[in-house]
């Protein structure tokens, strides 16, 4: 059993990659477990672990955890202001009759002044069915963040066959009927904080900010051997890391250039640090 299980984790793991959007669960097991995280009650929550085999606690990077560090974790959130805990399936199967997976993103809320307001991560769980009762075998949760983590690396942000030249240029055009200016965005469809950025730009606590003042325009670096001409143009040292950004007025002068890799970690950003640069390089009111 303990080996089945083992392999099972891995699949899940894995499974977090392939993620599917989907809706909230139906699973009476899992409104327990969620309601034991937002009461902060401990107990609750050990009473539906498995206790043998012993259950298989991991971080985001498979390190294992044990048991009391995860009820820790889950039970903690209650001090620290938290107020409701929205689940959303990414993926959900049945590898067997008496198990359950689910991959979520779980957004966590808290109270005004509390901490900040949204906090997100990414949570897998395998249910295992012992007698009449549904209990955790596996779990593997990441770190909190501000920013939302995609679950789909594979979105094309970052076309190959796009022209960025002609694209900038037509931007520049759009931009200046509508007093925005350009953001060019520097990367590559295989960086993980390219596609958080771009998950951070389409949210909505950023989107109308970004959406009312500025035009984007995805600029593919390939492996560091693509565009790099532009980069040299617009002055961003893609040596110091990708996402990076230049702002351009909507004549094409350059405004701003990213030099110190300030959007390199994305996925260690706010929301309130994208809306300051935002705010900062938006047009000025009429």
């Amino acid at each position: 059993m303990r080996r089945a299980i083992l392999l099972l984790l891995t699949l899940l793991i894995a499974s977090v990659a392939q993620a599917r959007q989907g809706a909230s669960p139906s699973f009476p097991a899992f409104e327990k477990w969620r309601a034991a995280v937002l009461s902060g009650d401990s107990a609750a929550l050990a009473a539906l672990y498995v206790k043998s085999p012993a259950p298989q606690i991991v971080d985001a990077a498979g390190k294992p955890l044990s048991l009391n560090d995860e009820l820790s974790f889950w039970s903690s959130w209650k001090a620290k202001g938290l107020t409701d805990l929205q689940c959303e399936i990414a993926e959900q199967e049945a590898p067997r009759p008496d198990l359950s997976s689910f991959v979520f993103q779980v957004t966590l809320i808290f109270r005004p002044g509390a901490m900040p307001r949204k906090q997100y991560l990414v949570l897998s769980q395998l249910w295992l069915k012992q007698g009449d009762q549904q209990l955790l075998a596996v779990s593997q949760h990441a770190a909190a963040t501000r920013l939302r983590q995609p679950l789909d690396n594979k979105k094309e942000i970052y076309p190959a066959s796009a022209d960025a030249n002609k694209e900038i240029a037509e931007a520049l055009h759009f931009a200046a009927g509508s007093r925005r200016r350009v953001l060019v965005v520097f990367g590559g469809n295989w960086c993980f904080d390219c596609h958080v950025l771009d998950e951070a730009f389409h949210s909505p606590e950023i989107a109308p900010t970004l959406n009312a003042s500025f035009l984007v325009v995805h600029v593919d670096i390939g492996q560091m051997d693509k565009n790099l001409d532009i980069a040299k143009k617009y002055d961003v040292p893609l040596n110091r890391g990708v996402p990076a950004i230049a702002v351009l007025e909507s004549d094409g002068k350059l405004l701003f250039s990213q030099k110190r890799g300030e959007f390199e970690a994305a996925r260690s950003m706010a929301p309130e640090d994208i809306l300051a640069f935002l705010n900062k390089w938006k047009p000025p009111a009429r």
